[in-house]
């Protein structure tokens, strides 16, 4: 393996152990169940001489890492029903929008020669979320 490869999967391995860190800080058990989690995939991988494949897997290990700041987030049980959160600026956060039990939901249009009779398992998700609107409308 040459020089400046070594150097990129050293780095990579650093990379994910400080993630880790930051991602997880405070809960001993996470941290201790991904730095044996990063250190068994590396360990396992040690001996891999093809250079497309080691390629491939620094790519993996920067696509969790990245996975790691971006959507993983930290609850912490503060009482009955309440969890305080730790959403870091990394975060990915997206619109959020209310639930609106009287929002009229409709069909799906099914395609030209399918023969089915919905999506989702034959229309059952669709009956159930009725049965829901209907429930609270009474």
């Amino acid at each position: 393996m040459s020089q400046p490869l070594k150097r990129q999967v050293l780095n990579a391995f650093k990379k994910l152990h400080r993630t880790r860190q930051y991602v997880f800080h405070g809960d001993d058990r996470a941290l201790v169940a991904g730095r044996n989690k990063i250190n068994e995939s590396f360990q396992q991988n040690r001996n891999e001489t093809n250079e497309e494949e080691i390629k491939k897997m620094i790519k993996l290990a920067e696509e969790v890492d990245y996975e790691l700041r971006t959507n993983v987030i930290q609850a912490k049980q503060k009482e009955d029903n309440v969890f305080e959160l730790r959403i870091t600026p990394e975060t990915t956060r997206l619109d959020n929008m209310p639930f609106n039990p009287d929002a009229v939901i409709e069909a799906p249009r099914r395609r030209r020669g399918d023969k089915s009779t919905g999506c989702c398992g034959g229309g059952a998700a669709m009956a159930a979320l009725q049965a829901e609107v209907d429930a609270r409308n009474k």
